[in-house]
């Protein structure tokens, strides 16, 4: 048994012999970014501080002679051989690191779906490198030559090693931008990325209940938070609640239905505001606002984790609901669709924009 002391907050995970160091990260809880977990992607390198690990087979153009030299490793097969290994991750809290955002990457428009009569999905690969991200970030699309300003859309998928990045984007009325992606975005065509921004991540090492709720496309970043923390084996319940005017409204039921039959701690309750209840829908069908029908679903929320994505009048409302249940302040993780342009350094206090026009 070996221990990984992260730094610099200081905390300590317990190692099985012959275990990764991802591995044991993953099952204490801490969400260290992954993809094909073999060696051959790069997404797994930390720097380690001290201490003596097996490295294993690992490809030169996901770790280099030099990274090597410089004390990097690949923890999806970095195994310790030593007592203490102390390896870089997050901050003093032990809170995510967050990468240093690109300007201007290129990307290819590989597909667009139609996911509502208002929402569109877009699904973009890079031309260079990926983009390093956390699920619940997003990053900034726009052409100002073609009248569509930078606006910020959340990232709908966790990190892929194909570095596919998936985008929902609302049409907005008047909106240049949103417009401009729903009507003159084609396959093939060619946009820039900015990014990744925010900080609407959470803290992996908590080990709680999650409660998520979502209205609109303030599902993209649910679903990359999500599907990251199921795939890393998260144990703890998570329940989906999704609000949406109609049936028409609510899209990635395929997907939600995957994740309820295959994980048995995930659940997706849908709640309609303009119809009754449809028994066709993804998971358990309500009625009402969340705001509104949350006490009797969770009358006591104090020891959930929750996260909360939408507009600003629903995540306040949803907010507000959530604290007269118990909610705690620290528990509680917002993302708003608020206007901006270019954003600034991120900041943990800040409301993080979703979508706009």
């Amino acid at each position: 048994m070996s221990r990984i002391r992260l730094h610099p907050s200081g905390r300590t995970v317990e190692c099985r012999d012959g275990e990764t160091v991802l591995s044991a990260l993953e099952q204490a809880g801490y969400a260290l970014p992954n993809n094909c977990r073999a060696g051959a992607c790069g997404e797994c390198k930390v720097k380690v501080v001290s201490g003596q690990f097996d490295q294993g087979m690992v490809l030169d153009m996901a770790l280099s002679q030099a990274e090597r030299k410089d004390g990097y490793g690949l923890m999806c097969m970095a195994k310790p051989i030593s007592d203490e290994l102390v390896i870089e991750f997050g901050t003093a809290d032990a809170k995510p690191k967050l990468f240093p955002p690109r300007e201007n990457a290129l990307f290819v428009v590989t597909d667009r779906i139609a996911r509502t009569p208002r929402i569109v999905e877009l699904r973009l690969r890079p031309l260079g490198q990926p983009l390093r991200y956390w699920p619940g970030q997003y990053v900034m699309l726009g052409d100002a030559s073609a009248g569509a300003p930078p606006r910020c859309y959340s990232i709908a998928n966790a990190p892929r090693p194909d570095g596919e990045i998936v985008l929902q984007i609302t049409r907005v009325d008047g909106g240049p931008t949103s417009n401009w992606a729903h009507d003159a975005l084609t396959v093939g065509a060619q946009v820039r990325l900015s990014g990744p921004y925010g900080t609407f991540i959470g803290d992996p090492s908590v080990d709680s209940p999650v409660l998520c709720m979502a209205a609109g496309s303030g599902l993209a970043p649910i679903l990359a938070l999500t599907d990251a923390a199921l795939r890393r084996g998260y144990r703890p319940p998570v329940t989906l609640l999704f609000s949406a005017a109609t049936k028409l409204d609510v899209y990635e039921q395929g997907l939600l239905a995957y994740w309820q039959a295959k994980y048995r701690n995930f659940k997706v309750l849908v709640t309609l505001t303009r119809e009754a209840p449809d028994e066709g829908l993804t998971g358990q069908s309500l009625t009402g606002r969340i705001p509104t029908i949350l006490p009797g679903l969770f009358p006591d929320l104090s020891n959930h984790a929750l996260f909360v994505a939408g507009s600003p009048p629903f995540v306040h409302d949803c907010v507000t609901a959530a604290k007269l249940l118990g909610a705690k302040d620290d528990q509680i993780h917002s993302e708003g669709y608020v206007s901006q342009q270019l954003p600034e350094a991120p900041s943990p206090d800040r409301l993080m924009a979703n979508a706009l026009a």
